[in-house]
């Protein structure tokens, strides 16, 4: 085997491993000869102590992702077995769906690699130069094949992550069976799946149990504003009477209608394409009451320089919810922003109650499904929150 390339990191990287993160970030790098992009490389002290196997990039600010704090022989040992213990994770937490995340990146020790499956299609998402490996890739792909026996597996290419991560641009596309569409459910309700179209991977799985969670106490007339293709507005709508469902995205809607359409049964769904600050600014004017509402926005805050902004989006949104919900209403209200924690939402929404002239109490705290695991080392494995309350007058 060639000599890895050695990569140099100074006294707080050393101090950061030590706390079990696995990110080093480039200014924190001392020297890094010889290290290409996406290469295994040694990493080690400035006292030339080894300090595990890492994967090195040449474009990211993450300039490393330790994989392991040993030396790894063989690659694609390790590889294996680590896919192999995020599908076996899976099967014991996973509960009444056949979508789910099966490697979710750090958390799963395999730094830069997203797999989502849904029913009988699998799709695999590369974030780093050391994942985009052909190699890495087909190995990943053929123990997906062996664990799952799939119909299809698709790679997803972001073009934002390839740009950052100096790729080359790439359509993405069937890697492996020939399906890239299928069915899929979740709690029960059903949903269409396209692989190669949608946002992310093509659903929010992250919020597959927070749609239960709001099902159990939703009730009468709902609203569910940045409804996407309906995760919560079919969840609401087999316990509610009426529900309206509002996104920007036309074709986000039209998924979302052609989802409802396989759960026969389900009282018929408004779907509304408007923005939604400026839809609830108009229904809170018109005096528009409801017995639910869900506000599921995207993320206001992509950096921590943006806190404050996002803080103010978020409260705005909250507080026009809380002043249209009935006494003994439900507001389900979420953040995927990581750079907002639970302590500052819930801070938020207690200060939009405040104005609001409500009284409000906090049913329930939650985060993402179980099949993206939190690892207490890693914060930024934790970034989902969704905190349920009952608004009492």
């Amino acid at each position: 085997m060639p000599d890895r390339p050695v990569v140099v990191v100074n006294a707080r990287a050393v101090a950061r491993l030590r706390a079990g993160h696995p990110w080093i970030y480039r200014s924190d790098v001392v020297s890094a000869e010889g290290a290409g992009p996406g290469a295994l490389a040694e990493v080690k002290s400035e006292r030339r102590r080894s300090l595990g196997t890492a994967f090195y990039s040449t474009a990211s600010e993450i300039a490393l992702r330790l994989l392991a704090p040993v030396k790894v022989e063989n690659l694609a040992e390790l590889v294996q077995k680590r896919v192999r213990g995020a599908v076996e994770y899976r099967r014991k937490v996973v509960r009444d769906t056949d979508a789910y995340r099966v490697v979710f990146s750090e958390a799963d020790e395999l730094p830069g690699l997203i797999v989502d499956r849904y029913n009988d299609v699998l799709v695999l998402e590369a974030l780093t130069q050391a994942t985009d490996d052909r190699e890495l890739k087909h190995l990943v792909v053929a123990e997906l094949a062996e664990q799952f026996a799939p119909a299809g597996i698709v790679e997803r290419a972001e073009p934002r992550i390839r740009q950052l991560e100096q790729l080359p641009p790439s359509e993405g596309g069937l890697v492996y069976g020939n399906k890239t569409e299928t069915v899929f459910s979740m709690n029960g309700v059903h949903f269409h799946q396209r692989a190669l179209a949608g946002q992310k991977t093509g659903a929010f799985l992250d919020q597959r149990e927070n749609y239960a969670a709001a099902a159990a106490y939703a009730h009468g007339e709902a609203l569910d504003v940045f409804c996407y293709q309906g995760g919560f507005a079919l969840h609401l709508a087999r316990v509610c009477a009426q529900v309206t469902a509002v996104d920007s995205s036309r074709p986000a809607l039209e998924q979302a209608e052609q989802n409802a359409v396989l759960n026969p049964g389900l009282p018929e769904i408004e779907w509304i394409e408007a923005n939604a600050f400026d839809l609830l600014k108009d229904y809170a004017a018109a005096g528009r009451q409801y017995d639910t509402i869900v506000l599921d926005p995207p993320a206001f805050a992509r950096s921590r320089r943006a806190l404050q902004t996002a803080l103010r989006g978020y409260k705005e949104l909250n507080l026009r919810a809380l002043k249209m919900l009935r006494p003994g209403g439900i507001l389900v209200t979420c953040s995927c922003s990581y750079h907002v924690g639970e302590g500052e939402f819930v801070e938020m929404l207690a200060s939009a109650a405040v104005d609001a002239h409500r009284s409000v109490r906090i049913l329930e705290k939650r985060g993402q499904s179980k099949d993206h695991p939190v690892v207490l080392t890693i914060p930024e494995t934790s970034y989902l929150k969704c905190v349920i309350v009952v608004v009492n007058n």
